[in-house]
């Protein structure tokens, strides 16, 4: 059977007996979350979110890009939310390419020329991460008072780890 009549068929029994057709546009906890599209994650059951408690921007990497700034500027001036919280996690896909390397696959593989494409890879979680917050507190589209924070999911535990916007240096 093809995944799509599994996905069909199991919104007909949840849509039997869906109840929440009530909630509001606005998120009850005036919350955006930008975080990971890895299917490993599930940012409502670890943050302990309800439906309708919070916008949740995903992409690959979880950063705010300038499609994340798009959503988080719709989220905070049309539906009011005030604190934006970025989930990055451990063992992303994020950290195993480059763009070369994506763009040659793409070459090679599919025929298309890929090469003015920045995938967004990086090297370091905890500084896409930072990368992330500063992009959202540097956007004349967001305002300074808007809540800001960083963490990192780990995949194997379940933890959050909070990133710091600045790297402890000891000297």
């Amino acid at each position: 059977m093809p995944e799509r009549d599994v996905l069909q068929a199991a919104n007909e029994v949840y849509a039997d007996s869906f109840s929440q057709g009530h909630l509001p546009m606005p998120p009850a906890r005036r919350l955006a979350i930008v975080t990971c599209m890895d299917a490993r994650l599930d940012p409502a059951r670890f943050l302990g979110l309800e439906p309708g408690d919070a916008h949740v921007i995903r992409n690959a990497g979880g950063q705010v890009t300038e499609d994340a700034i798009r959503s988080l500027v719709i989220s905070h001036w049309l539906l009011g939310t005030q604190e934006i919280v970025v989930i990055a996690h451990t063992d992303c896909g994020m950290l195993t390419f480059t763009n070369d390397d994506l763009h040659g696959k793409l070459r090679d593989e599919a025929g298309a020329d890929a090469s003015d494409v920045d995938f967004l890879p990086f090297p370091n979680i905890e500084d896409s991460v930072r990368a992330s917050l500063r992009a959202a507190r540097e956007s004349p589209l967001l305002p300074d008072t808007l809540e800001a924070s960083g963490w990192v999911y780990d995949v194997r535990t379940g933890r959050l780890a909070e990133v710091r916007e600045t790297a402890d240096v000891r000297g």
